[in-house]
């Protein structure tokens, strides 16, 4: 419901203010479950994503940032509240496969799930490969993933800083991909990393970022879903 309230009220205040680009929201489904999978630039892409979807979409969030003391924990907690994530423990050595079911539960609640194959922030600009944890979810779910291409919100609110500065925008929907059903015939890990590849390329021939053949490395206390 907060978060509902919080599309309602920022929505128009962000079109307005930022007056960001946004294309082919008639390509994410409003119904059914699906992935919003999306490049990575910077900190408040999260933010910008559960704003401009079409309908809303959840994101992980480390339990931390439910669970904090005093003023500080409950404003963090209002925050991440009010833009749609759900707690998630990311201690321990089950931590990406724990992150993966708790994605999978918001899917067969018929939702919308965000998540970043690079599984990081991009250090560079440039577009990493996916870890296959964006695959996984896909051929267990059945859920489409449509791709999703962020631009500017690196300058919006570049790393280290703590509010963003004007910057407009763009962020873009791309056509749904259907992986368990283009993979289905591989054996697991190949289907796993072939539709990873493939969400990546669409990401990319959306976005116009040049690739990277490898992983990009996670900043400190950060889990990957691979």
């Amino acid at each position: 419901m907060l978060y509902r309230l919080t599309r309602l009220l920022l929505v128009p205040l962000v079109r307005l203010v930022f007056r960001p680009v946004v294309r082919g929201g008639g390509n994410v489904p409003r119904r059914g479950p699906v992935i919003l999978a999306s490049n990575h630039l910077s900190f408040i892409d999260s933010v910008v994503i559960a704003l401009l979807s079409p309908r809303p979409v959840h994101f992980l969030a480390k339990d931390a940032y439910f669970t904090g003391p005093g003023l500080k924990g409950v404003l963090v907690r209002c925050f991440v509240t009010a833009f749609g994530c759900v707690p998630i423990n990311r201690g321990g050595h089950r931590s990406a496969q724990a992150a993966l079911e708790a994605a999978e539960r918001i899917l067969a609640d018929r939702r919308a799930f965000g998540i970043y194959p690079e599984g990081t922030r991009s250090p560079d600009g440039r577009l990493y490969r996916g870890r296959t944890g964006v695959a996984w979810l896909a051929l267990a779910t059945g859920a489409p993933v449509v791709p999703v291409a962020l631009t500017g919100t690196d300058q919006l609110q570049p790393v280290g800083r703590i509010l963003p500065r004007y910057h407009r925008i763009s962020v873009e929907f791309g056509r749904p991909l259907h992986c368990s059903t283009a993979h289905r015939d591989l054996p697991p890990a190949r289907a796993r990393r072939a539709a990873t590849d493939e969400i990546v390329q669409a990401i990319g021939d959306l976005s116009g970022q040049e690739r990277v053949e490898a992983h990009a490395s996670p900043p400190a206390r950060s889990v990957p879903l691979s």
